[in-house]
């Protein structure tokens, strides 16, 4: 009896989780769907309807398939790739608040691109598909250094000094960048401000080509790797004993976190939070399985960023907030939270 009632508590739990997942995707579905009709210009919902199927006039056609679109578009990308990034470093360092824009990796990424942009008379003369390579360099550099200094022989990496390491880093990382502004011409000045502000500033369908590939390649990997996740949440010496090759799957894991965060942060700019925020409210709606919670935090990534550039898109028409400072509004009291909650 106790098998039956404990295989059908299993299906009952997965049937939930699925819902959960299910109902995620229906507020992106709506997300999506407001945010094609915000903006300085509106598109009633005939005109929007009309201009999907090919009937709208040139100036709605221009609006939404070469502006708001690739923008949507890129905020779902980012904000699943962001929110994975952050599962799975919280998942290898078994430190709730590991997230990448905390630990420094965005803020690494974000040195080489505009190391790489300006070298280039203006910011659109980049070539768009190097730069998540760019951004994977500075981010796998970055996260190598902290992994480095947060590494005790004999002791690992401790949650807290893994933590102030990153922040340390990271605020090493950002001096370098402002005295790096300090040089540039003052329209790369003010691309650069709006970049460490968190605009998505790629808005168009070669950005978004740029960064599909690296989603494509890591996103699936990752979810493959799940299991795997599993076993590295039950400790070192547990996940040894059952066999799995702790140092190398860590660093392989590390690796892809390092890849997803590196390509949104070349399209996106400096957006924080975001792996921090998505993974501990999949956590809390599909429980610690990274079979459900590694795609539950990145669609609640996705709708958190997509939320947050619409609002951003909206307040202040016709000018906009960027959107990582609408995450920063939603993400830094949540970080503060978490922080006095933290026992490690």
């Amino acid at each position: 009896m106790e098998r039956v009632s404990l295989i059908r508590s299993e299906k009952q739990k997965r049937r939930r989780n699925v819902t959960v997942l299910v109902v995620l995707g229906l507020f992106i579905v709506t997300a999506f769907m407001i945010s094609m009709n915000t903006g300085y210009i509106r598109l009633s919902p005939v005109e929007l309807i009309q201009t999907l199927f090919g009937m709208g006039t040139k100036k709605q056609s221009l609006i939404l398939f070469e502006f708001r679109l690739p923008r949507i578009v890129i905020s779902l990308l980012i904000g699943a790739g962001l929110a994975v990034s952050g599962c799975i470093m919280q998942g290898i360092s078994r430190n709730a608040l590991a997230d990448p824009g905390i630990l420094g990796i965005n803020a690494g990424a974000g040195l080489t691109v505009m190391m790489f942009i300006s070298f280039y008379p203006a910011t659109a003369a980049a070539p768009v598909f190097m730069l998540p390579l760019v951004a994977l360099v500075g981010a796998g550099l970055t996260a190598i250094l902290i992994y480095s200094l947060a590494y005790k022989r004999h002791h690992g990496i401790a949650p807290i000094r893994l933590l102030l390491t990153g922040i340390a880093v990271a605020a090493g990382i950002s001096a370098a960048t402002i005295v790096m502004t300090l040089r540039l011409s003052p329209e790369k000045y003010q691309f650069v401000a709006t970049w460490m502000a968190g605009s998505i500033w790629g808005a168009n369908w070669k950005f978004v080509l740029a960064l599909l590939p690296w989603l494509i390649i890591l996103l699936p990997f990752v979810f493959y790797k799940a299991r795997v996740m599993n076993v590295l949440n039950l400790g070192d010496q547990t996940a040894t004993g059952l066999g799995a090759p702790v140092e190398k799957e860590r660093l392989v894991l590390l690796a892809a976190a390092v890849g997803l965060a590196g390509s949104c942060v070349a399209v996106s700019g400096s957006i924080g939070f975001v792996g921090l925020i998505a993974p501990h409210l999949a956590r809390r709606l599909v429980g610690q399985k990274h079979q459900m919670l590694l795609p539950a935090a990145a669609l609640a990534g996705a709708l958190l960023v997509i939320t947050a550039d619409t609002i951003g898109r909206w307040i202040l028409q016709p000018s906009e907030i960027p959107t990582g400072i609408v995450v920063a509004v939603i993400g830094a009291p949540y970080f503060l939270y978490l922080l006095a909650k933290s026992k490690s």
